[in-house]
């Protein structure tokens, strides 16, 4: 991440849309949102610490908030998300499961990607599993506070494996990542 160029196109947008880049307010503000990017979108390099175990059930998490920025006009999105997944033989570490999805958060994100990748990763890094299933509600910027100024979420979701397959299991899934 090239952390003076996010600063230079900061100062760019402050001078182009008329900001004082020597009032007090402004100062440090093209530091400031240079680091805030580096904070959410480093490269994580997680460890994916998996354990043998005979789980056949789903594991999941859910109510997990993140947020990002669209990629079309770079205003905040707030993500809901829930993920699932059943192992088939090795689990993932419980808290490696959020630090995925902070993976997956490696930019500004189309839901709609940001979901497939989910369930790609998840089948990735968890050495084999019957199937994997994400649901996400987002709150957009972009659609809230300009344009059609739209106060509901956006739903995406996606299913692999026996989650697709089986319709009772797709069913149990979306009301418990529900409740």
């Amino acid at each position: 991440m090239d952390l003076d160029k996010i600063e230079r196109g900061v100062e760019l947008i402050l001078r182009g849309i008329g900001c004082d880049l020597k009032d007090h307010n402004y100062l440090e503000t093209p530091e400031r949102v240079a680091r805030m990017y580096h904070e959410m979108f480093r490269c994580k390099n997680t460890g994916w610490a998996t354990f043998p175990e005979d789980y056949n059930d789903f594991i999941m998490l859910k109510n997990h908030k993140m947020f990002s920025f669209c990629p079309h006009h770079l205003l905040p999105v707030e993500f809901t998300v829930a993920v699932a997944y059943i192992p088939d033989g090795n689990v993932l570490g419980l808290s490696k499961l959020a630090r995925l999805l902070d993976e997956c958060n490696s930019g500004p994100l189309l839901q709609e990607k940001f979901t497939r990748d989910i369930v790609r990763m998840v089948a990735e890094v968890c050495e084999g599993i019957k199937g994997a299933a994400c649901l996400i509600e987002g709150v957009h910027g972009c659609a809230r506070i300009r344009g059609v100024k739209s106060t509901g979420s956006f739903t995406t979701y996606k299913l692999s494996g026996v989650f697709a397959d089986d319709p009772k299991l797709e069913s149990r899934f979306f009301d418990l990542a529900r409740r």
